[in-house]
């Protein structure tokens, strides 16, 4: 039976945005806390605007922005009776978009998502069920809108990974299974970040590696071994922050740098995460690093903007339409160094 995602990364590399979540809290149509993608139905025209942005930088997978919208989630936040709506407008956007790809864009997939349920508790097998259950709904959905593989994602629990992972093979599509292990550098359940992606390979998993709460410098260690170790495709995909061995993820990364008003819950994350951003060329780096490895689905998570998904393309050698609007300095009115630009223009740039 053929399998379009092993297909296709056997010939090319990957680019998949995730994150959509900040992106799209930044721009005013997502609540930060609650952090469930409404936006779907109640602005379909800017998430489908934004998966545009995504594509026209390089991503090609369109991601259905279906992170947080599953039971639990709406539940909490009273909005249940949305949850079949929400969930299949973001897979129909998605199909969409991945179906109008413009042209020079090359292949784009569609993948369905679910992700950590918030509710997994080890050895409560009522509670696993009802997650096991939260998982099959959405691959169910995803499949009947014809997604060409899931996303499984953002697991801190290794056995809720390995239990979608049973779910998504049900559906007889291919997947992808990324892990974030939180600041203890494992697992909750006990289980090592190695172990755990093993045991997903074993597991049949198309795809297995990291995501989310670990910026490049925290991630790429972890990389290096699963790519050392493992047979299958790697995927990574860090958030664009300063994590560091003091502080390995991006809940409780400390602002050091002079803040005057910090936010009214005491903690950077997830609204004053700002100053802590990588800049573009540290998420350059990152993916040329992991491709240099032989890791070809490569992406960028929560705090991802197009700038970045540009970055990661043209660090492993790809020409995007974004590409068009690469930086060019050499043109600036003040370090310019084209011979156009006023001698005393630049003597200013020196001192300004």
């Amino acid at each position: 039976m053929s399998n379009i995602l092993l297909d296709t990364l056997d010939k090319q590399p990957l680019i998949c945005a995730e994150g959509f979540l900040f992106e799209m809290e930044r721009r005013g149509y997502l609540t930060s806390g609650e952090f469930v993608p409404e936006v779907a139905l109640e602005h379909p025209e800017v998430l489908e605007g934004l998966h545009k942005e995504f594509q026209h930088a390089g991503s090609n997978i369109v991601e259905a922005f279906t992170y947080n919208a599953h039971r639990e989630k709406l539940r909490v936040i009273d909005k249940e009776h949305l949850l079949e709506p929400l969930n299949r407008a973001a897979l129909k956007i998605a199909r969409k978009v991945a179906d109008n790809a413009p042209k020079g864009t090359g292949i784009n997939l569609m993948a369905g998502n679910i992700s950590n349920s918030n509710i997994w508790e080890q050895d409560n097998k009522k509670i696993q069920s009802e997650v096991r259950s939260m998982f099959a709904e959405m691959i169910k959905w995803a499949t009947e809108e014809k997604a060409d593989f899931i996303i499984g994602e953002t697991f801190y629990y290794a056995e809720e990974a390995f239990v979608a992972l049973e779910e998504i093979k049900k559906s007889g599509l291919p997947s992808v299974i990324t892990i974030s292990p939180m600041g203890e550098n494992k697992m909750k359940d006990g289980y090592s970040i190695l172990e755990t992606c093993k045991k997903l390979e074993e597991q049949g998993a198309d795809v297995v590696g990291l995501n989310c709460f670990r910026g490049p410098a925290t991630m790429l260690p972890y990389i290096k071994e699963i790519r050392k170790e493992l047979k299958c495709h790697i995927a990574a995909l860090p958030v664009p922050y300063r994590t560091t061995a003091e502080n390995p993820t991006f809940f409780n990364l400390p602002d050091n740098n002079g803040c005057s008003c910090p936010s009214p819950h005491g903690r950077t994350f997830p609204t004053a995460l700002d100053p802590l951003l990588c800049n573009r060329y540290e998420i350059g780096n990152f993916a040329k690093e992991v491709f240099d490895l032989g890791v070809k689905y490569i992406g960028v998570c929560c705090g991802a903007s197009p700038m970045h998904i540009r970055e990661v393309a043209e660090a492993i050698g790809l020409k995007v339409p974004a590409s068009r609007f690469r930086e060019n300095m050499s043109k600036h009115f003040m370090y310019g160094s084209d011979k156009k630009i006023p001698t005393h223009m630049k003597e200013y740039g020196n001192i300004a």
